[in-house]
């Protein structure tokens, strides 16, 4: 398996893989929107033999909070084209996205997913409830990840996502 940034000749590849994945366009909308305003910090996708079969996303956050500004991302969405699911594969772009977004300076990451799924990395439904946005009454479905140990510590308030998202519902 091979995980690597996007080009653009993948961009219809990662609309059929979120399309398989989600079983419509909504989250191909979504990566439309976000690349077309400029929001996508990082979009990875992971080949198995030549073939494009996962793909992760990362955008800009805005933050508003009482302890200063976060510099933070939303991790959102991921996919995995069904027959290559439950190998690890989304495993290795979440643990790649991660690390990337450590070394390009972010201290926190946010995502709204599986409750059993997203801790194994570390994220923890408590901190995201610092950190207000339209999805933290969503319960343990909305978690925050610190990239950067103490990041939320302290810290209350906002933030904002990329009005793509609104496009959701």
């Amino acid at each position: 398996m091979l995980i690597r940034e996007e080009t653009p000749e993948d961009r219809e590849v990662i609309r059929a893989v979120n399309r398989l994945a989600f079983g419509g366009d909504a989250e191909g909308n979504l990566i439309d929107r976000l690349r077309s305003d400029g929001d996508i910090l990082l979009s990875l996708v992971a080949q198995v033999d030549g073939e494009v079969v996962g793909h992760i996303l990362f955008s800009k956050l805005e933050s508003e909070t009482h302890g200063g500004k976060i510099k933070a991302a939303a991790l959102a969405p991921m996919a995995v084209t069904p027959e290559f699911q439950g190998r690890g594969i989304g495993s290795a772009l979440v643990e790649r996205g991660l690390a990337l977004c450590r070394e390009r300076g972010y201290s926190v990451v946010v995502v709204l997913g599986h409750p059993d799924y997203y801790p194994r990395f570390g994220f923890n439904a408590a901190k995201g409830q610092l950190l207000e946005s339209p999805y933290s009454g969503l319960g343990e479905a909305y978690m925050a990840l610190e990239l950067s140990p103490g990041a939320l510590s302290g810290v209350s308030g906002k933030i904002r996502y990329p009005e793509a998202f609104a496009a959701l519902g």
